[in-house]
């Protein structure tokens, strides 16, 4: 894995446990999951379709036109 042993793997993870704390871990991989579950929930969803008409098409059809 990227050249990456369990010797280097296990001393991030200490590094990461003395930076941020044993009590905050559990949040901060709640987020992260829940943020890759939206992300792959966007990624699956068929884009949207605007259909509400915009500013300037509304501006041009209310004002009365030549006769």
């Amino acid at each position: 894995m990227f050249g990456l042993g369990i010797p280097e793997i296990l001393l991030i993870l200490v590094i990461i446990v003395l930076i941020f704390g044993a009590t905050r871990l559990p949040q901060i991989g709640e987020g992260l999951g829940k943020g890759i579950k939206n992300f792959r929930g966007a990624l699956k969803e068929p884009p949207e379709i605007d259909v509400t008409p915009s500013k300037e098409s509304e501006s041009k059809s209310d004002s009365p036109g030549p006769s």
